[in-house]
């Protein structure tokens, strides 16, 4: 990196650039004077269409964006932290410059006749992949069904507009992010919905040696989105959660500084569903989620987790 030049690096979605811009324009507020300028990479998984579980999961979009940042083509990584695997440890020589003020964690609901969740008939065709979210359905509303769709936001409500399903469930943030919060329904509670691990939070990822470009971006960094994200990950760490896990939990600061984290494991039918709530106390946010995940483990967590094919 040259001192008046970040070449930031990205997933080439639209969505991901819409999150590369917010991060180009808080850089510019810090640092009037330093240049940036976008590294598009296509990975893997905004490639392949098919089971991510079949390409590693969700290491399938972060891989390409790791290897510019390794290789020197790009100084600067923006991630969703809830698409970067967290039972590995991040690629040998690259650390977490800062963690982004968080944006909703919520669901959205997105059907074109305007129901709520709780409005749409029996046999409503839910289009979603994510594994965490057909749990939940699947234990809230089993009359629903859930039909496969990958995608980017864009792509997924041409696919409902063409009639593949009868509604959608889609990140809140993501909606807001491309500028379409237009379509969205009803925004889901997080007790209708759990949220997955690292919703709504940016994380801005460098080599470790540049600690020049680490001074400068750390300044971006928000302390109670750091606190959250160090307890989820941690959680999801020690459970050893894959890409076909249902797992869902968010920490919370609340304004007076106390921490919690609630989080839970599902079978994929939805029928058996573990939970645990635990408050931080003198407890450091990485080990507030260590304690909640091996209090699930007490619950038998880790045999529902192996049990499911990955």
């Amino acid at each position: 990196m040259s001192a008046d030049l970040i070449r930031i690096v990205s997933r080439d979605s639209p969505m991901a650039l819409a999150q590369v811009e917010r991060v180009r324009a808080e850089l510019a507020a810090l640092h009037p004077d330093t240049r940036t300028e976008v590294v598009p990479v296509r990975t893997t998984g905004d490639k392949w269409m098919g089971d991510l579980s079949a390409v590693e999961g969700k290491g399938a979009f972060t891989k390409e964006v790791d290897a510019a940042l390794l290789a020197g083509e790009a100084d600067l990584a923006v991630h969703c932290v809830k698409d970067i695997p967290a039972d590995r440890p991040l690629p040998a020589g690259t650390v977490f410059a800062a963690f982004l003020r968080r944006d909703d964690i919520r669901d959205a609901l997105i059907h074109p006749g305007g129901l709520h969740l709780d409005e749409l008939p029996a046999g409503t065709r839910i289009g979603t992949s994510s594994v965490r979210r057909a749990a939940q359905l699947a234990a809230s509303h089993p009359h629903f069904r859930c039909v496969p769709m990958r995608g980017n936001a864009n792509r997924r409500l041409e696919k409902l507009a063409a009639g593949d399903a009868d509604a959608l469930l889609l990140a809140a943030s993501g909606l807001e992010r491309i500028g379409r919060p237009d379509v969205i329904t009803e925004i889901l509670s997080p007790e209708v919905m759990c949220p997955p691990i690292g919703a709504g939070v940016l994380a801005l990822q460098c080599r470790e040696g540049d600690s020049d470009l680490i001074d400068a971006v750390s300044g971006l960094g928000d302390p109670a989105a750091h606190r959250e994200t160090t307890a989820e990950r941690m959680f999801l760490h020690v459970l050893q959660g894959h890409c076909n896990s249902p797992i869902a939990g968010y920490a919370q600061v609340e304004r007076n500084g106390d921490l919690s984290l609630r989080a839970k494991v599902f079978t994929p039918d939805g029928k058996t569903v573990l939970n645990a709530h635990e408050w931080a106390g003198a407890l450091d946010p990485a080990t507030l989620g260590t304690s909640v995940a091996v209090s699930l483990l007490r619950q038998g967590a880790r045999e529902l987790i192996d049990g499911i094919a990955h």
